[in-house]
């Protein structure tokens, strides 16, 4: 396999968001040709040779131990999610995955109980690559009214919101703050890459990109550029800075056409049942204005129901 791969492209991005001064170090060399630290200045705060270090970042070596990369993280000042994706992709690049399509993620009949439970809330279940897998009502009205309510129970026409939000209009402008909920989906596919390297259709959505080792090929495959990849310049833009931010909770601005702004907490609440799958619930503040739109939308959205059923 040719190119650094996905952990070298990593610890090169991570490491060129340092400055020397950020790490306690005083630059009084020449003029740097490098963006952040250099390989010999990350080498020597991680205690490992340069050579060694060089290989890891280019692809030429796949065996880095734990504390390697215990040490490694520290001089690179990495959070934990950072960690965790530094380990996950280290490990990744110690095999090659075998090329497979996952079976067809389905909600079982206790994430719908789950999902009736939730009364004026809206609510969705996420699979691995973020498609639509069910939605309340709600949920559909106030995130994508524009798309057919029935959709997600057809695997072929199932919603996938990364994919309408950098790709559909009305997804863009439904966010007050669409950069930010932007950066919050990267971090996380991110994420997802890490954890199911062998996901052909989530690199199908996404891509490998053609400078880094694809973690779905053969020695002689070539790499998956991916559909946000060919058609979203932004989503690569976000994706070149390599942050890894899980989507487990956040506030956003949402500018609804029916109802006005309406300011919602979506929170990520994970199915222990089922791996890959996650429930979003959006929360409004008691008694806000917030919540007053959202249960307006809710009577018109029944309203249109009981229309559309007569």
């Amino acid at each position: 396999m040719n190119g650094p791969g996905p952990l070298g492209d990593f610890l090169r991005a991570r490491r060129a968001r340092l400055r020397p001064e950020d790490v306690g170090l005083r630059d009084l060399g020449p003029r740097r040709r490098v963006a952040g630290l250099r390989r010999e200045e990350l080498a020597q705060l991680a205690g490992v040779s340069v050579s060694y270090y060089t290989r890891l970042e280019q692809g030429l070596s796949h065996g880095a131990s734990a504390e390697v990369l215990e040490a490694i993280a520290g001089a690179l000042l990495l959070d934990d999610h950072e960690r965790n994706h530094l380990e996950r992709l280290a490990g990744a690049s110690r095999r090659v995955p075998r090329a497979r399509r996952p079976r067809p993620e389905k909600v079982t009949d206790e994430t719908r109980d789950l999902l009736r439970s939730f009364d004026g809330v809206p609510v969705l279940v996420l699979g691995r690559r973020t498609d639509v897998l069910a939605w309340n009502p709600l949920a559909h009205v106030l995130l994508a009214g524009h798309v057919d309510p029935l959709s997600p129970e057809d695997g072929a026409r199932r919603p996938n919101m990364s994919r309408m939000l950098f790709l559909d209009p009305h997804c863009r402008e439904l966010y007050g703050d669409w950069r930010r909920k932007a950066r919050a989906v990267v971090g996380n596919l991110r994420i997802a890459v890490g954890r199911h390297p062998e996901d052909r259709q989530l690199a199908e959505l996404i891509g490998v990109g053609t400078s880094s080792r694809t973690y779905l090929s053969t020695p002689r495959s070539t790499p998956t550029i991916g559909e946000l990849t060919m058609k979203s310049p932004e989503f690569v833009a976000l994706r070149g800075d390599h942050r890894v931010t899980p989507c487990d909770a956040a506030t956003y601005e949402l500018r609804h056409p029916v109802v006005g702004t309406v300011t919602v907490t979506q929170q990520t609440l994970v199915l222990a049942r089922s791996p890959g799958q996650s429930v979003v619930v959006c929360t409004t503040p008691a008694g806000s204005p917030s919540e007053a739109a959202l249960a307006l939308l809710r009577q018109a959205s029944a309203a249109d129901r009981s229309t559309a059923a007569r």
